[in-house]
């Protein structure tokens, strides 16, 4: 018998968490998600990060956040741990963002706005604002509902559609595919790998 592999995971918000739990899913791994931290945004994963890497002494963590606009995955790694990190302890960066990930399964996103997979860029990481660039996307599709769920109302100051999350995160339960939205990009290639080969040290006091 597989013994079961509790890991609580920290993310910016809802959608990351969706899609990890999608990862963690097909990882074939036995884990058993305990609990979901974050959801507030890179700036309190960034000031809570020490915390996180000392619990992670005594059990396992996943924490998922987005490069934005900083340089580089490796540089912005460097910056944060200013500290040795535990091995218990699995960080990975999206670049640039989460919807990247979303975005780099062309066929299958596409076909859930509805629009060619021409439109969507195969170069996925070197996109500068993934999130834009998938509204604007969703802006040409054929599906009504998607436009007002995911698109900001005209004259809004918001940046996303009242029901942006729930929509996508809908495509990462159902429709996401990770083996081919690995092959656009090599940020959640790592990242899965990564969830694949975690070992991590249990019983540590």
């Amino acid at each position: 018998m597989i013994n079961p592999i509790y890991i609580h995971i920290v993310t910016e918000d809802a959608l990351s968490t969706a899609v990890l739990r999608k990862l963690i899913s097909e990882s074939g791994r036995p884990y058993i998600i305990g609990f979901v931290m974050g959801e507030k945004g890179k700036t309190y994963i960034d000031i809570k990060l020490r915390d996180f890497n000392n619990t992670a002494r005594t059990m396992p963590f996943f924490i998922l956040r987005d490069l934005d606009t900083d340089t580089c995955a490796p540089q912005l790694i460097r910056t944060l741990f200013s500290f040795p990190k535990y091995q218990n302890l699995l960080f990975r960066v999206a670049v640039k963002e989460v919807e990247a990930w979303l975005l780099a399964d062309k066929s299958g996103f596409s076909s859930y706005l509805g629009i060619s997979a021409n439109r969507i860029d195969s170069h996925v990481e070197a996109i500068f604002n993934p999130k834009e660039y998938l509204i604007n996307l969703v802006r040409n599709s054929r599906k009504r509902e998607l436009i007002y769920d995911i698109v900001p109302m005209r004259g809004s100051t918001a940046k996303q559609g009242r029901n942006y999350n729930n929509r996508l995160i809908d495509f990462v339960n159902n429709l996401w595919n990770i083996q081919k939205a690995m092959e656009n990009s090599d940020s959640l290639r790592k990242a899965f790998l990564a969830i694949k080969t975690f070992s991590p040290l249990l019983g540590i006091k």
